[in-house]
This record gives structure tokens, C-alpha cells and sequence, in this order.
């Protein structure tokens, strides 16, 4: 009888020690899963333009904007190209306030709530030089 009562404690140990590297796994594996994605707000040239203009993100990734050179700038998201959501996500992903100091940031994380598709932005100030840009969200 003790021998069972042994035995059978010995499997409990190892059977919580295996739930517990497993779900030790899971916790660390996960969130690693996303990415973060900088976009410079103002070209390391001095030219007006996000860069890179254009990325391609998979849902659960985080978008930063970096204000970098010839402040201010700002992300505003055009609501007539959001795949889905139109002014209430437009809305929800801009950043309408301008960010004047160099290293001030704004991120969005593009979850599982956002649409497949493309969602371009431009900033507000240098629209009219082109200062354009546009993510891809995949699935």
C-alpha cells in the first residue's frame, strides 16, 4: 500500500511539473509572437516623409511613430481607406495632436478587432509634400 501511495505521489509531482513547463512555455511564447515596427516621422535625410513609407504587419503587431527630423508632425489615418470601421477606427488609430520634440512617439497595436487590408496615414502638416504613408495588415 505505501508502495501505491508512493508511486502515485511521485506521478502527481511529475505530472505538475510537466503543466507548469508547459504553461511556463506558452506565457514566454506567446507575447514574442509580435513585432514592433518604427516608422520615422521625417526621413534621417531631412526629406518629409515616414520611413519607411510602407510595411507590412501581421495582426497583433505595434506600429511606433518616431518624431525624428523637421517637426511637427502627427498620424492621421485616412477613414476612406480603413478596410473596415471607417471614421470610428480612423479615429481610434490617429494621433491628431502634433509632436514637436525629437524621440516623441505614438504607437498603435493592430489587434484582432482590425480588418485584414491596407490603412493608409499621412501627417496632417506635410500632407501636401507627400508625407504619406501606409500599412498592410495581414491575417
Amino acid at each position: 500500500m505505501k508502495l501505491i501511495a508512493r508511486i502515485s505521489r511521485s506521478l502527481s509531482v511529475a505530472l505538475f511539473s510537466l503543466v507548469l513547463v508547459v504553461a511556463s512555455f506558452v506565457a514566454v511564447v506567446s507575447p514574442a509572437a509580435a513585432e514592433t515596427f518604427t516608422v520615422k516621422m521625417g526621413a534621417d535625410s531631412g526629406m518629409l516623409m515616414f520611413e519607411p513609407a510602407n510595411i507590412t504587419i501581421h495582426s497583433g503587431d505595434t506600429v511606433k511613430w518616431v518624431n525624428n527630423k523637421l517637426p511637427p508632425h502627427n498620424i492621421i489615418f485616412d477613414d476612406k481607406t480603413i478596410p473596415a470601421g471607417g471614421k470610428e477606427m480612423a479615429d481610434k488609430l490617429s494621433h491628431d495632436q502634433l509632436m514637436f520634440s525629437p524621440g516623441e512617439s505614438y504607437e498603435v497595436t493592430f489587434g484582432s478587432d482590425m480588418s485584414a487590408g491596407t490603412y493608409t496615414y499621412y501627417c496632417a502638416p506635410h500632407r501636401g509634400a507627400g508625407m504619406v504613408g501606409k500599412i498592410t495588415v495581414e491575417g
